[in-house]
């Protein structure tokens, strides 16, 4: 039998399938409706398998708050072409109002949700039938407390930002929304920075110290012998230069047995509380990078995001922030 465009229309409007999907789905199901979305189902499912191993670098994130509860989410896909497409953008944005109406607190939680005819992630399988690319949630994430905030950057869909206060301060959270998304912060403040990764930088600290204090006696001993330290700082240099008649195959000998004997000399001798003194100098200038209350105010870069609070209200904090992009940094 032959199918109307009346009906092509009508399944259309329900999958967001393309026109002509539509009407292959009506004609191989006899005009049922029904059958027919089953079918377009099962393409998408079958594009979706296909496509499985093909990388998601691109796709849609958005935000939303609603009074003590707010989340991100991002739908991902192959191309921006899909990304930037009106129903995908719209499916991204049901699936937030689902998630964030239920209060959903997992991934999982927010897959399983009804949907249309069927859950979250069937709606997921149907589009990228659609579409033809790779699809998939990620970037779940929630923040709760008295007052909640969001920040979409420069309304691209790409990176955005949560954050919970404990009381109401629209302006004050919505300048902290924005400090995060330009300065991605690791933690509130030193609280939250774990241990482990105090730990590890301290011992990056030290060694990067250690490393500076060799090179300086090493150049000092160079620049004492007559040799400028930046014609012999690598094998490439030495042997370029050499060539261009900068320094000598004597002084290359020379520098080398320097370095060699300086190195291991300074090394064996470095003073240990000075070292670690100038690595908790430097830990002290990460944790001011990475904690959000220790950070400059991006709008005032003569305050801190803590001075900035402090003078909006004595008594207002910062509960809780999260931040997802699907850009590398």
């Amino acid at each position: 039998m032959a199918v109307t465009m009346a009906e092509i229309t009508k399944l259309r409007k329900m999958t967001g399938a393309g026109m002509m999907d539509c009407k292959n789905a009506l004609n191989e199901a006899e005009g049922d409706i029904d059958k027919a979305m089953e079918i377009i189902r099962k393409k998408g499912q079958a594009v979706a398998a296909k496509r499985s191993d093909r990388e998601a670098s691109e796709g849609c994130v958005l935000a939303k708050a609603e009074g003590g509860f707010a989340a991100i989410i991002a739908l991902k896909c192959e191309t921006d072409f899909v990304a930037n497409n009106v129903d995908f953008v719209k499916l991204t944005q049901d699936i937030l109002d689902l998630a964030v109406a239920n209060k959903c607190q997992t991934l999982e939680e927010v897959k399983a949700l009804t949907l249309g005819n069927g859950t979250v992630q069937d709606a997921v399988t149907d589009r990228s039938g659609i579409t033809g690319e790779k699809m998939e949630l990620d970037g779940y994430m929630t923040v709760e407390g008295e007052y909640t905030t969001v920040y979409n950057h420069q309304g691209k869909n790409q990176l955005c930002t949560l954050v919970a206060m404990n009381k109401a301060a629209e302006a004050a959270a919505k300048g902290v929304a924005m400090q995060i998304a330009a300065m991605n912060p690791l933690a509130i403040d030193e609280d939250g920075v774990s241990e482990e990764v105090k730990n590890a930088e301290i011992a990056v600290a030290v060694e990067k110290t250690k490393a500076e204090q060799v090179q300086k006696a090493v150049e000092a001993a160079l620049k004492k012998a007559g040799i400028n330290p930046a014609h012999v700082d690598s094998e490439d240099h030495l042997e370029s230069n050499m060539a261009k008649g900068w320094i000598t195959a004597e002084d290359v000998a020379k520098a080398k047995e320097i370095i060699a004997t300086v190195s291991a000399e300074k090394a064996a001798n470095l003073p240990e509380a000075m070292i670690q003194n100038i690595a908790k100098g430097r830990l002290g200038k990460f944790l001011k990078e990475v904690c959000l209350l220790n950070q400059e105010d991006i709008m005032d870069g003569k305050k801190t995001v803590r001075e900035v609070l402090k003078e909006t209200d004595p008594e207002l904090k910062i509960v809780a922030f999260k931040r997802f992009t699907l850009r590398a940094e």
